[in-house]
């Protein structure tokens, strides 16, 4: 994490609705030591989350192959596929059932086709100097998965049976016992096997907090042992960062954005939870900020529907804020319907109405290491701004980008000379749907709307 500082701060205590989520607590955090360490490549990578299932008309990795020239051209580094097995039969939700109640866990989905389609995709992301990683769900397999003949790999109800993770609705699935060692040692072969044989290059770990922390340090130390690998945790416990994991979600400030863009909470709420974010995780923690993604999208709403006129700027935030950026499919198309989960429901693409936006975003995320992850990155800097406004700046080095973000809905004229950025707009560029003024000492924010400038 970066390091924070308050320049002309004004705290700002977060109202009731947030405090058990993300308010500082009354003592300090000691955040864990981070251990892990990163592959070279990750520290200026973000990443894009796929859904093989919903994005072609053939739901295939042949027929998203295809679409590897433009996500290339669009700065995309690390490609996240959603689970690739067969999905279990016996008690599956609706027709198609859900891509996390795994069948086989050394399979593929026949309806994405087979291994050597899966072979012939990771090699083209790695030609296209992309990454690649898949979804891993290790707390619970299908009721139709083979390990279910061994049910001491299992927690067992009262009466002896399987039974679904509980306090989950879960029903498609069966909770695995991490008490049993040679259930363990199957994971762990299971893990290695898509790394060892076909050259992946990580996993995102599906409820990682429900799987014992120490499964997952062991795995992470077993899988470096073949590759350095990139490991993601859907989850937000510090502990994550300690051995196991790169990078967790950033879920309370998720929720919190969507408060803001709800009217709920005012914008300047994100001075606190920045600072609380930056004292709870070790410096080195990778952070996933996101707008959306496949639980969000699917449960909660689409972009429009979350976010209205504001979208663009929480997307500018979540990309330039701290740590590493995620775009779902379909979002650089203006993503405005929520995807079923058990069926076919296929992306409309539309005319990549945003795809010119995001790309901006990935390339800056990219080449200017004020805004690469973790400790790679640079300082923020947040500054006391106007009502419904939000203004920061993250520096490392030479390098530097400033965020002016206008949450109200009347224009706003923002003395650059005020933030520290020269008067003369020379040796910078700005990045915004807004004409430059004729003078030079203030630009002008329209309502709803961002400023990026960033030095050249």
């Amino acid at each position: 994490m970066n390091r924070f500082k308050n320049l002309f701060l004004a705290f700002v205590t977060i109202s009731a609705l947030m405090l058990s989520s993300c308010a500082a607590p009354e003592a300090e955090y000691n955040a864990p030591v981070g251990n892990v360490e990163h592959p070279e490549w990750s520290k200026n990578a973000n990443i894009y989350e796929v859904n093989i299932r919903q994005y072609s008309e053939e739901g295939t990795f042949e027929a998203f192959q295809e679409d590897l020239p433009r996500l290339e051209a669009m700065g995309v580094k690390i490609l996240w596929l959603m689970p690739i097995h067969p999905i279990g039969e016996k008690n599956r939700k609706g027709p198609l059932g859900s891509y996390y109640s795994v069948q086989d866990y050394k399979g593929i989905n026949p309806n994405y086709g087979t291994e050597e389609d899966f072979r012939a995709l990771v090699d083209e992301v790695h030609e296209r100097d992309m990454k690649i990683i898949i979804d891993w769900v290790a707390n619970h397999t299908s009721w139709d998965n083979p390990w279910t003949e061994n049910p001491e790999w299992f927690e067992l109800n009262e009466e002896g049976n399987f039974m679904p993770p509980r306090g989950t609705d879960w029903t498609d699935v069966v909770q695995l016992d991490y008490t049993n060692n040679e259930m363990r040692e199957a994971m762990h072969d299971a893990l290695e096997y898509w790394v060892r044989d076909f050259d992946i290059d990580g996993y995102r770990a599906d409820v990682a907090g429900m799987v014992p922390i120490d499964f997952w340090n062991e795995a992470r130390e077993r899988l470096d042992a073949i590759k350095p690998v990139f490991m993601l945790a859907e989850d937000e416990g510090p502990v994550m960062h300690e051995e196991a994991f790169d990078m967790t979600y950033a879920w309370t400030y998720a929720h919190l954005i969507r408060e803001i863009a709800a009217g709920n909470e005012e914008i300047t709420v994100l001075d606190s939870l920045m600072e609380v974010e930056e004292t709870k995780f070790p410096e080195n923690a990778y952070r996933m900020y996101f707008t959306s993604n496949h639980d969000e999208n699917s449960w909660n709403g689409t972009d429009p529907g979350m976010y209205g006129d504001n979208f663009e700027n929480f997307a500018v935030l979540s990309a330039t804020i701290d740590g590493m950026p995620l775009i779902y499919n379909g979002q650089e198309s203006v993503l405005d319907k929520q995807l079923e989960f058990f069926e076919k429901d296929e992306i409309e693409w539309k005319d990549y109405e945003y795809q010119p936006f995001y790309t901006m975003l990935l390339k800056l995320n990219t080449e200017n290491e004020a805004l690469w992850n973790g400790e790679f990155g640079g300082d923020l800097n947040i500054f006391s701004s106007p009502e419904n406004t939000f203004a920061y700046k993250r520096e490392k080095g030479d390098d530097w980008v400033f965020v002016y973000l206008n949450n109200g809905s009347e224009a706003i004229n923002v003395p650059l000379d005020e933030y520290g950025i020269p008067n003369d707009a020379s040796g910078y560029e700005i990045y915004s749907d807004q004409l430059p003024p004729e003078e030079t000492n203030y630009y002008e924010v329209a309502g709803n709307s961002w400023l990026l400038i960033a030095n050249e």
